[in-house]
């Protein structure tokens, strides 16, 4: 399962995010909305010579995604992209906009579990309930949104490639959260 950690919206801690890169993480989404465009492009170089084989993604910048050669998240108001640009991830706030998003190569499915500012959370019924229904297929599907290594256990499914998260990663331990996520069978 893929484990994708998103930065917490800091800035660039080159420390701090070394230690996010290498604690084992699958993923790593730089969502670092005040950094200017030359600041967030010199971070994603970096983030790649820290660690080449970590999969890298830009929230929102499509310009610098395609300077790096990584992927795009594209928020909730973005513009359509022509397939193919760029691997593309988008959020799923719910069901209603799977039609218009299953071409993504990647959806983050949230909130799941409550978390600050995010409105009403989908829990592990509707989220099961909703994977049960799609068909074979489409994008990589992960949760986000309050998800930690206790609640992870609960998410289980096979349409379920795995969790994104942000405060889980961004603690003292890293490593330790990743380990535990792996642990619980989740990822």
């Amino acid at each position: 399962m893929i484990l994708l950690a998103i930065t917490p919206g800091i800035g660039f801690d080159p420390q701090a995010w070394r230690r996010v890169l290498t604690s084992g993480v699958d993923a790593f989404l730089i969502r670092e909305k005040e950094l200017p465009g030359r600041a967030l492009l010199k971070a994603a170089r970096w983030c790649q010579d820290a660690a080449p084989d970590v999969e890298l993604w830009i929230a929102g910048r499509l310009d610098v995604s395609l300077a790096v050669g990584c992927g795009l998240h594209a928020p909730e108001a973005h513009p359509d992209l022509a397939p193919g640009l760029v691997p593309l991830s988008r959020p799923l706030h719910h069901e209603n906009q799977w039609p218009s998003r299953c071409c993504a190569d990647q959806l983050l499915i949230s909130p799941i579990f409550s978390s600050p500012g995010k409105g009403d959370a989908w829990g592990a019924e509707r989220l099961h309930q909703f994977l049960d229904g799609l068909p074979a297929g489409g994008p990589r599907l992960l949760a986000l949104g309050g998800v930690v290594p206790t609640s992870a256990v609960l998410l289980r499914h096979s349409r379920l490639a795995g969790i994104a998260a942000i405060r889980p990663f961004w603690g003292s331990d890293p490593q330790g959260a990743v380990s535990q996520f792996r642990a619980g069978g989740l990822a």
